[in-house]
């Protein structure tokens, strides 16, 4: 096994991972499912570390958070197995022990009636946490997700996202330096 991989969806919360070895995954979960597969194949690494930004679903939820399980929000699981006749989950537990739920979807949520009912299943939101841990959990290597809240995933979340680009971007490296 090798190294450790530090995945992250785009370069502006790259920008101070100088040091790391990074996979840009791209936005979306195709984008990361494809980038983190092709990485794990080619490097082997011993951790995946996924880092990056996401917003908070619940109004206490700030700074940055150790994710223990990340659900797939914008699929219907429980409609698709049924209709299969088999158990789709749409979740990966990474640690039992932390309470703090992702849930991942490829749309950027800026909609606090959205926010809302997400909030009921999940404590912050992205668009990539998802594919990464079943990339990771399909290929038998740890995988570790920490993110940075951004926004509030609500009205103005996106000029909010970029207004605060450098800040979490700091806070990303930080927690890379923790973390790994």
């Amino acid at each position: 096994m090798g190294r450790p991989l530090v995945v992250v969806a785009v370069r502006q919360e790259a920008r101070h991972l100088d040091a790391h070895d990074v996979v840009l995954t791209g936005i979306g979960k195709v984008s990361a499912a494809v980038a983190v597969t092709a990485a794990i194949a080619a490097r082997r690494p011993s951790l995946v570390l996924n880092v990056g930004t996401a917003g908070a679903l619940r109004d206490h939820m700030t700074g940055t958070h150790v994710i223990g399980r990340v659900i797939e929000h914008d699929v219907d699981h429980a409609f698709l197995g049924r209709l299969i006749g088999e158990d789709l989950s749409g979740e990966v537990v990474l640690d039992p022990d932390i309470d703090v739920t992702l849930a991942t979807g490829d749309a950027f949520v800026a909609d606090g009636a959205l926010r809302d009912a997400l909030a009921a299943r999940a404590h912050l939101v992205d668009m990539e946490g998802y594919a990464v841990a079943r990339a990771c959990e399909a290929a038998g290597v740890p995988c570790r997700i920490v993110k940075v809240v951004s926004d509030t995933a609500s009205d103005g979340a996106a000029a909010t996202w970029v207004d605060e680009v450098d800040r979490t971007a700091r806070a990303i490296a930080d927690a890379v330096a923790e973390h790994l």
